[in-house]
């Protein structure tokens, strides 16, 4: 293969390793024909070699036929494996203020003045065949809202998809495509094994000009401050992802998946050399759940209330740098409490892994399955201590009796429901067992988006009545009213407002 260069390790004359078996060569403690000696020393460099081929070792092309080589075998092997994914979501379209008149609609039609009263948009991104009976991964942001789901295959071929598996929290969706199969597929790497400088492929389909491929090194790992999904720890890339790229994959040097490209850091729209891949040990979870036919991904939570180590905490606690997930608060029966994690604690790695803050462990945590066991490595005051948790689902509870606010409000457009154990864990909120009403989610545009309420925001007063269920909270907008006077509780501050009716 042309790639191994790139991989095979580089003789080195004169090494440690050499220098140890040049010491106890036998030929240097007996008189032995030379012939015999030649090929002891024979056997040892072809011993050593063998040993060193099978530890691959990461080096820097040195010579101008090294840097030549080509990236052609792995696009080859990966490529086929890539698709496009067209999402088609009709919505109504706005006319003309006169269109539902029945004088003007004689004339001119339900078209009224030649608007269309539906329009469709299309959303274009990328997607991966990780199984070859017809699994596609691709991003959740992909096919929000489609009513209708279609794959271009890397031969062209167009097949209709369905929609098996969505999961927002890591922004991440699985499709199937039955007609054709069997297809090609890419296996999946330990993205924990990528190393900073690794070289990578980024294939996809940006701005929509067909299959494209790209090269890069990874720039970082364990990117937490994104913004993009709930469970954070991006591959940085430098490879060239463009809009369109989304949920196309991000392959190493043996054509194995990595990692799910899902969004750059862009002033102008294109690629600036810094994009954001969701690793393979997470994509893996969530393929693993639609393989079991599941419609939602089940991982485990800790229960307890993170937050990060800064500067000041980590003098103040004698850390020798502010790294780890500072525990604030432990509920009763929740793991974290089970487990023996007190107030104060600092968790600094999970089987092993460094933990470098809470979304690093929240990661970590979503990537072990549900009933199992890992250790969580514990500094409290100038000791670590090993703490074994059990890794259980968050228990269903009140959470889907979500109402969707319609009355003329500064609600209006907003989910709320029911804080409970299970809600908490997903919007990273503190739960003490008491019902308290939060926002789960507001739609775009709607009075609640444009006032900025957002999810995780908890409704405690409206009009000096205390908030208690979700139903309460709508028949009292239900109600109307001149004047709305609000108290929202958002980051552990109580917010007072006056809004009109």
């Amino acid at each position: 293969m042309l790639l191994s260069g790139f991989l095979a390790p580089r003789p080195h004359a004169g090494g440690a390793a050499f220098r140890i078996q040049a010491d106890t060569m036998p030929c240097q403690r007996s008189v032995r024909p030379l012939a015999a000696c030649l090929a002891a020393v024979v056997t040892l460099f072809v011993l050593a070699g063998t040993a060193q081929a099978q530890m691959p070792q990461r080096v820097a092309p040195d010579s101008r036929q090294q840097v030549m080589l080509s990236f052609a075998p792995v696009t080859a092997k990966t490529a086929p494996a890539v698709v496009n994914v067209f999402a088609l979501k009709t919505k109504p379209q706005g006319g003309h203020p006169f269109i539902d008149d029945p004088f003007f609609r004689r004339f001119f039609g339900d078209r009224g003045f030649g608007v269309p009263r539906e329009r469709v948009q299309r959303s274009l991104g990328s997607g991966v065949i990780v199984d070859p009976r017809g699994l596609v991964v691709t991003n959740h942001h992909v096919v929000e809202g489609a009513d209708e789901v279609r794959v271009v295959l890397a031969d062209k071929r167009e097949l209709a998809a369905e929609i098996v598996l969505r999961d927002p929290r890591t922004d991440l969706a699985v499709l199937r495509i039955n007609e054709g199969a069997p297809f090609a597929a890419i296996d999946l790497a330990d993205s924990d094994a990528l190393q900073v400088g690794d070289l990578v492929l980024a294939i996809g389909n940006p701005f929509g000009v067909g299959q494209t491929v790209t090269q890069g090194i990874v720039s970082a790992l364990a990117r937490s401050q994104v913004g993009i999904s709930d469970f954070q720890s991006f591959i940085q890339t430098d490879a060239a992802i463009n809009p369109g790229n989304s949920g196309g994959a991000l392959v190493d040097m043996s054509g194995r998946l990595v990692g799910i490209n899902t969004a750059i850091f862009t002033r102008s729209g294109g690629s600036h050399g810094i994009g954001f891949a969701i690793p393979s040990n997470m994509v893996r979870v969530v393929v693993e759940s639609a393989r079991s036919g599941g419609k939602q991904v089940k991982r485990p939570w800790l229960g307890a209330r993170l937050q990060t180590v800064t500067a000041d905490i980590a003098e103040s606690l004698g850390l020798p740098r502010p790294t780890g997930a500072l525990v604030a608060d432990v509920p009763n029966g929740t793991p974290a409490a089970k487990a023996g994690l007190k107030r104060g604690d600092v968790v600094v790695a999970i089987d092993g892994q460094a933990v470098d803050d809470p979304d690093g462990l929240g990661f970590r945590l979503a990537t072990r399955p549900v009933g199992g066991k890992a250790v969580l490595t514990v500094r409290r005051g100038a000791n670590e201590m090993p703490l074994p948790i059990g890794l259980e689902a968050p228990p269903e509870g009140s959470s889907r009796d979500a109402v969707v606010i319609k009355s003329r409000s500064p609600f209006a457009g907003a989910t709320v429901a029911t804080l409970d154990a299970a809600l908490a864990d997903e919007l990273r909120l503190p739960f003490t067992g008491e019902g308290v009403v939060v926002v789960v989610k507001v739609e775009p545009g709607s009075p609640a988006d444009n006032l900025g309420f957002q999810p995780g925001d908890a409704v405690l007063q409206v009009n000096g009545r205390d908030i208690a269920t979700p139903q309460e909270l709508e028949r009292i907008f239900r109600a109307g009213a001149r004047l709305w006077r609000l108290v929202v509780q958002r980051e552990g501050r109580a917010i007072q407002m006056v809004l009109p009716g």
